[in-house]
């Protein structure tokens, strides 16, 4: 773990997503970005931990990744990051699709458009929706990946 914080430690812009030490002396680290991350940074954590381990003492295998655009979002400067994207947002009460559009003291910001019935009238119109959410009330997000536009 160390030596993983101490490679994230080059770039502030970085941080560890999960750290994995299977059997055989397997090591993935999948780190994220408060930017979009290239396979440069992903060279460059690697080097930085491959760096401080001896393969003469303890031969070991060696998986840097970015977090897959599937994963769920799991730390607040990954919602920050997404800010203007759609999300899938679970609570215990809910299930929301709707627009990110700000992170802040604690809670995401969610905007989006229903359909509901007319107060008068048959059918349906548009409304408007918004609602804020706090980190703790959310029990998964991901960010909903539109190939049309």
């Amino acid at each position: 773990m160390t030596l993983v914080t101490e490679g994230l430690e080059e770039d502030k812009g970085l941080f560890l997503i999960d750290l994995q030490i299977t059997g055989g002396n397997n090591i993935k680290v999948i780190i994220d970005g408060d930017r979009d991350l290239s396979i440069s940074d992903c060279v460059n954590i690697s080097r930085a931990i491959e760096h401080n381990l001896d393969r003469e003492i303890e031969d070991f295998a060696l998986e840097v990744a970015s977090c897959g655009a599937t994963e769920p979002l799991t730390y607040p400067r990954q919602y920050q990051k997404n800010v203007g994207r759609k999300l899938a947002v679970v609570t215990k009460e809910e299930k929301i699709e709707a627009d990110l559009v700000g992170v802040e003291n604690g809670k995401i910001h969610l905007k989006w458009t229903a359909k509901e019935p007319k107060p008068v009238g048959k059918g349906k119109h548009k409304v408007q929706k918004e609602k804020k959410i706090a980190f703790e009330d959310i029990e998964k997000a991901q960010v909903i990946i539109n190939f049309n536009k």
